[in-house]
């Protein structure tokens, strides 16, 4: 009896010396880095039809570069109820896109989180870049009849022509005129060649108003 005992107590000794080696200390989780996804454009109006240029950049809080995992383009129009994918491409720390922008557009970037072998990167997304689409204007004279036709949604909508005076090219008013179904108006200029004269479209919900100078050749 006395040598079962002992056996037990040692077989109980053995078995809760072995607890500690069993239960490990759990891993620390690696805590990401912090990055900053950037969007900028040298140009920030365009005339619909034409492409918006835009660049980009991931980059850590010390301002290097990140290469890893993947970027999306979004862009939000006037007319859309959100953000729409336009394009994914490779982290980097230069990024340029291509987009032709229907109406005013909103765009962001979002960094989805990369690793290296050694590294984690954490999720960012950019601040909102804003860019202005305008209307396009076609101005086509025929001796001194000036025809203009303005696109796209512009019938039956007011055009301020104003004259252009001076070296200064100093603004005066000249007309006010409407276009027809088709977005056409058209008017007469003065009695002389060189007449110079300016084109102002206004802005609504959907397209950035702008003026643009013309002269009658």
């Amino acid at each position: 009896m006395k040598t079962t005992r002992l056996l037990a107590g040692i077989t109980s000794a053995g078995l809760l010396g072995l607890v500690p080696l069993a239960v490990g200390a759990p891993a620390q989780a690696v805590e990401p880095i912090a990055t900053v996804a950037v969007l900028e454009t040298s140009d920030p109006a365009i005339v619909v039809g034409e492409e918006a240029w835009i660049t980009g950049a991931v980059r850590d809080a010390a301002g290097r570069s990140v290469s890893y995992g993947t970027v999306t383009l979004y862009a939000k129009s006037s007319r859309d109820a959100d953000y729409l994918p336009v394009e994914t491409a490779n982290a980097s720390g230069y990024l340029s896109f291509r987009h032709k922008a229907k109406s005013n557009t909103l765009y962001k970037l979002i960094y989805d989180g990369g690793a290296s072998s050694s590294y984690a990167y954490g999720v960012s997304e950019s601040n909102e870049l804003p860019m202005a689409v305008q209307r396009k204007v076609t101005i086509k004279t025929n001796k001194l009849t000036l025809t203009g036709k303005i696109t796209p949604d512009f019938k039956k909508r007011k055009v301020v022509l104003k004259r252009l005076v001076g070296k200064k090219q100093t603004p005066k008013k000249w007309r006010t005129v409407k276009t027809n179904k088709k977005g056409v108006f058209k008017v007469k200029a003065p009695n002389k060649r060189g007449f110079q004269f300016s084109v102002t479209v206004p802005s609504d919900q959907h397209y950035t108003g702008w003026t643009n100078p013309y002269i009658v050749r």
